[in-house]
C-alpha cells in the first residue's frame, strides 16, 4: 500500500546513509549506488525525471555570489503495481564539504482504491540529522467531498526493524490534523476546515464561501478572528482585503501579466511590502520591510525549475 510503499524507499535510503554516520566523508559513495538500486523504477512506464535549480539572495546582497544559496533537488517518478511513486534528494550546490552535499531525502506514494478514495504517503528525512522522520498522510472520499491530513514524526530508530512498526512505531507522534467538508450551495462552494495543532495545543476552523467572482474566507479560533474577501474585478486583477480582530489590515493585489505569468502584491501597512512574482518556471519573492531605512532588510528568493 502507499505507507509501506513510501516507507521502503525512504528506508532504502536511511540505512545506507546511517552506515556512514561515524565516517560522513562515506556518505556520498553510499548514497550514488542507490541510483542504480532504484534504476528500474526511475524507467519504468509513466516515470519522469525533474531536476530543479533554487537560489535565494538574503539580507540585501546583491552585488556577489556570497548572498547564493544554491540547492539542486532531483526528483523521479512512476507508477508501480497500481501505486503512483516520487522521491528526491535535495544536495546543497553552494559548499566545500562532500558531506554536507545532501541535505534531504523523501518519498511519496499515492494510491485510488474503487474509483473513489485516494492515499497517500510522504516521509521526509534530514540528512545532516538523521535522528528523525516526518510524514505526511492524506486521504480523501471523493464522492463526500471530504478529505484529512496528518502530520507527524517518528524516531528514525523505527528503521532498525526488518519492517515498519504496526501501528505507526512506538515513538511517532502526530502534531498536525485537519479535515475538509465541502458543500454545494445553489451552485457555489461550501468548506469547512477544522485544523488542530498537537504541538502548541492550539486549533482554529477556516471556512470558504466560493461564488465565482467572489471568495469568502473566515480563520476563527478562540484568540482571533480573519476574514479575507477576494473581489474579481475582470479576467486580469483581483483584490483581497484581510481585516483581523485587532483591527491589523493587509491588502493583496493579484495582477495576471499573461498565459502562466502573474504578479501578486501585499501591503502590511507600517510592516512589509511583499511582491511574488511567477512567470512559467520562474517564480520570484521579494519582501520589503517598511521600518528600514534602506533596502538592506529586503530577502529576495529567485526559483527555476529546470526540465531537460
Amino acid at each position: 500500500d502507499p505507507l509501506h510503499t513510501t516507507w521502503g524507499l525512504v528506508e532504502l535510503v536511511v540505512k545506507s546513509c546511517r552506515s556512514s554516520q561515524k565516517s560522513k566523508m562515506n556518505l556520498i559513495p553510499r548514497v550514488l549506488p542507490l541510483i542504480g538500486v532504484v534504476h528500474g523504477v526511475a524507467h519504468a512506464p509513466g516515470a519522469t525525471h525533474r531536476p530543479q535549480l533554487s537560489i535565494t539572495i538574503r539580507d540585501g546582497n546583491f552585488t556577489d555570489f556570497d548572498g547564493l544559496e544554491p540547492t539542486i533537488t532531483w526528483e523521479n517518478s512512476a507508477v508501480v503495481n497500481d501505486v503512483d511513486v516520487r522521491y528526491g534528494i535535495d544536495l546543497s550546490a553552494k559548499t566545500t564539504n562532500i558531506a554536507s552535499l545532501p541535505r534531504r531525502i523523501w518519498g511519496r506514494a499515492t494510491r485510488v482504491f474503487a474509483d473513489r478514495f485516494a492515499l497517500s504517503t510522504r516521509l521526509e528525512m534530514d540528512v545532516q540529522a538523521m535522528d528523525r522522520i516526518d510524514f505526511e498522510i492524506d486521504g480523501q472520499d471523493e464522492e463526500t467531498d471530504l478529505s484529512l491530513r496528518v502530520i507527524g514524526s517518528a524516531n528514525a530508530n523505527v528503521l532498525s526493524s526488518p519492517s515498519m512498526p504496526k501501528g505507526g512505531g512506538r515513538s511517532a507522534r502526530v502534531s498536525w490534523l485537519e479535515f475538509t467538508k465541502g458543500f454545494d450551495n445553489d451552485g457555489n462552494r461550501v468548506t469547512i476546515n477544522p485544523r488542530y495543532n498537537v504541538d502548541y495545543g492550539y486549533g482554529d476552523v477556516v471556512l470558504t464561501y466560493d461564488a465565482d467572482d467572489t471568495i469568502v474566507k473566515v480563520t476563527a479560533s478562540k484568540d482571533d478572528q480573519i476574514v479575507t474577501i477576494s473581489q474579481k474585478i475582470n479576467e486580469e486583477n483581483m483584490v483581497s482585503p484581510t481585516l483581523s480582530r485587532d483591527g491589523s489590515l493587509s491588502l493583496s493585489w493579484d495582477r495576471k501579466l499573461g498565459e502562466d505569468n502573474s504578479v501578486r502584491t501585499t501591503l502590511n501597512p507600517n510592516r512589509s511590502i511583499e511582491v511574488e512574482w511567477k512567470d512559467a518556471a520562474w517564480t520570484a519573492n521579494v519582501a520589503f520591510p517598511m521600518d528600514a531605512d534602506d533596502l538592506s532588510g529586503a530577502t529576495v528568493h529567485i526559483k527555476r525549475d529546470v526540465k531537460f
